[in-house]
C-alpha cells in the first residue's frame, strides 16, 4: 500500500508540473484561456456526436465518425494552442500585453462559428444572444489589433 502511495504522489508531481509548464507556455491560466479549451472541447464532442449520431459530418466521405477526422480535429486544436503560445512569446519578446489576447479571441470566436454550425446541423436553435456574443467578440478581436498598432504607430 505504501508503494502505491509513493507511485500517486510521483505520478501528481509529474502531472501538476507538466500542466503548471502548458499554463505557462500558454501565457498563464486565465478566463481567455480556459473559455477557449472549453469551446475546443464542446466543437469536439459536438463533432464527434453529428458524426456518431447524425451522420452529417462534412469531415468524411459518408458523414460518419472517421478516426483519421477525429485525429485531424484533434492536431487541428494542437495547433491552435501552438500558435497561442507563439503569441504568448511575441508579447513577450516585443514587451507588449495584446498579442495573446486577440488571438485567443480570434480563435473563440472560430470555436463558437463551428459551434453554431454543429447546432444547426443537430436542429437545435440558437440563442440570439449567443449569435450577439459572436459579433461581438469578432470586433473585439478587430479593435484590439488596430487600437493596439495605431499606438505604437503614435509612439514611434
Amino acid at each position: 500500500m505504501e508503494k502505491v502511495t509513493s507511485i500517486k504522489t510521483i505520478v501528481l508531481a509529474v502531472t501538476g508540473g507538466l500542466g503548471g509548464l502548458i499554463a505557462q507556455a500558454l501565457g498563464g491560466w486565465g478566463n481567455d484561456i480556459q473559455a477557449l479549451l472549453i469551446f475546443m472541447g464542446i466543437d469536439f464532442a459536438m463533432g464527434l456526436a453529428i458524426a456518431a449520431f447524425w451522420q452529417q459530418s462534412n469531415k468524411s466521405e459518408s458523414g460518419a465518425l472517421n478516426s483519421i477526422s477525429a485525429w485531424k480535429g484533434l492536431v487541428r486544436k494542437g495547433v491552435t494552442l501552438l500558435v497561442v503560445i507563439v503569441a504568448n512569446q511575441l508579447d513577450v519578446l516585443l514587451g507588449l500585453q495584446y498579442i495573446r489576447t486577440a488571438v485567443i479571441i480570434a480563435f473563440c470566436a472560430d470555436e463558437l462559428i463551428s459551434i453554431v454550425e454543429n447546432l444547426g446541423i443537430m436542429g437545435i436553435p440558437l440563442p440570439a444572444v449567443i449569435s450577439n456574443a459572436i459579433e461581438i467578440l469578432k470586433k473585439k478581436s478587430e479593435t484590439t489589433n488596430t487600437t493596439k498598432k495605431e499606438s505604437e504607430e503614435n509612439e514611434v
